[in-house]
């Protein structure tokens, strides 16, 4: 997978992985990765599959529709990746928080769902709910941090919260945090995922 790779000089901190919303790249969210902890390893990955020449992690049949079938092998397929690039870089594979946006978002969510130890945690800005109807593993010590937004009119009021309940009846330690905004990315949010991942 075409990617970026900045090694940190502390051997304790996380490995953020970074993953991209629908027309994004793996430069997107390198200011995220610098608000949030300047002093971890980055490893921002493009998505895969190409939509009308956008890039993303997985394919839709329709806006929020997903194409399962896809979600599940390019989940796999990004979970086998991580193995890789733990070893090719020697960070800790135990220890990869997910940073995520929309579409980029969506695909850590289900690294969630599918592998208990795929993440030790996540931070997702604006994301769905991956899968419906399966049972999820273990993730009783997992954090995650949600980004929504009141007006979102991709990613609703209830899937924020339904996503927010499978991850906390899975056992997560979840904080939701609302914007009063639709689906962009604000300083705002941006602002309380850094605190929320600095306050443990």
């Amino acid at each position: 997978m075409k990617h970026i790779f900045k090694q940190s000089n502390d051997s304790t901190k996380p490995t953020f992985l970074l993953l991209h919303g629908t027309g994004g790249t793996e430069e997107d969210l390198l200011p995220l990765a610098e608000a949030i902890d300047k002093d971890s390893n980055v490893l921002s990955v493009r998505g895969n599959v190409s939509e009308n020449g956008m890039p993303r992690f997985f394919k839709r049949l329709a806006e929020g529709v997903f194409d399962e079938k896809d979600l599940i092998a390019r989940t796999k397929e990004l979970n086998e990746f991580l193995d890789e690039a733990a070893e090719k870089y020697s960070f800790d594979r135990n220890n990869i928080v997910a940073i995520g946006y929309s579409n980029g978002a969506n695909i850590a969510a289900s690294l969630m769902f599918h592998y208990q130890d795929a993440l030790k945690g996540a931070i997702l800005h604006h994301p769905m709910v991956p899968r419906r109807g399966i049972e999820l593993p273990d993730l009783s010590d997992k954090r995650v941090f949600i980004g929504a937004g009141t007006n979102d009119p991709i990613c609703s009021a209830r899937e924020s919260e339904n996503l927010t309940s499978l991850l906390e009846n899975a056992g997560a330690d979840v904080e939701l945090h609302w914007e009063n905004r639709g689906h962009q990315l604000t300083p705002g949010e941006v602002k309380a995922a850094a605190l929320w991942y600095n306050k443990n």
